[in-house]
């Protein structure tokens, strides 16, 4: 059986449990995680060590968290308030966990579905998601990934075109894969509101709204925003509902004709936001 699963973020425990609920074995099923794996929950050395412990029968995803677990690792950014992976910087095996998470992926298609952290531009198709996730993976495995990190953060270019290169061209790609929520008509991003979709800036739709969006007919499933919570249609799903703020772990079964959603209570973890 295939799964795809939400944020985690570092709810070792919920996330066990969710696996217990699906009965999952990784001798016989696989799990897609749509990435922000740790972050703002109590327990993020122990969800690490759990995704590891299922070898290839999970697929993980990276977010816009464990991106900046990278930056922090590096020196590049500093710890903020809400942060909770000191459990991870301070293990005496870090260096090995940092560069278990550098070789995860930003964007995967399987069963059928396009998954992402985040969502997509309607400029990109599904052809396009994938190359630029690549190109993105490509320099955090590579050995200029320090020097990427440095130049990784900003809103800038808000809007796509492939005539981009450079700096410019892997920055807007992470923060499309990564960060996306609002855009306007023509795709431009906003990238500085986290509310529900009904709290759209005047001008603004919700990524998946966006008019002539190229990868319509492309099931899509997606995390990274829990004001918006459970969206589960033919051909989108969004799986991020809220576990570190007191509200559930989703997964979604997507094989065999099914699409069951089985949630898991995450006992009330609240951290600052």
């Amino acid at each position: 059986m295939n799964y795809i699963i939400g944020d985690v973020q570092g709810c070792a425990d919920a996330f066990d449990r969710l696996l217990a609920a699906i009965d999952f074995s990784p001798s016989r099923d696989r799990m897609v995680v749509l990435g922000d794996l740790v972050n703002r929950g109590p327990q993020n050395l122990a969800t690490l060590r759990r995704l590891r412990e299922l070898g290839d029968a999970a697929t993980c995803l990276l977010g816009n968290h464990d991106l900046h677990l990278l930056a922090v690792a590096h020196g590049v950014r500093p710890l903020h308030a809400g942060d909770t992976v000191k459990d991870i910087l301070d293990a005496p095996d870090r260096d090995a966990w940092i560069a278990w998470l550098r070789e995860h992926r930003l964007a995967v298609h399987d069963q059928g579905w396009l998954m992402v952290h985040a969502g997509v531009v309607p400029q990109w198709d599904l052809h396009t998601t994938l190359r630029l996730a690549g190109e993105v993976e490509q320099h955090l495995r590579g050995d200029d990934m320090r020097d990427f990190l440095r130049v990784m953060y900003g809103n800038q270019p808000a809007r796509w075109d492939e005539t981009l290169t450079g700096n410019d061209r892997l920055r807007f790609a992470v923060n499309v894969l990564t960060r996306i929520r609002f855009v306007e008509p023509d795709g431009t991003l906003e990238l500085n509101l986290k509310e529900g979709a009904g709290a759209a800036p005047a001008g603004h739709l919700p990524w998946f709204e966006a008019p002539g969006r190229k990868t319509q007919g492309v099931p899509i499933a997606f995390g990274h925003w829990s004001t918006l919570g459970l969206l589960n249609r033919p051909d989108l799903l969004s799986l991020d509902t809220g576990c570190v703020w007191g509200g559930k772990l989703s997964a979604a079964r997507i094989d065999g004709g099914r699409r069951d959603v089985i949630q898991v209570s995450c006992d009330g973890v609240r951290r600052p936001i």
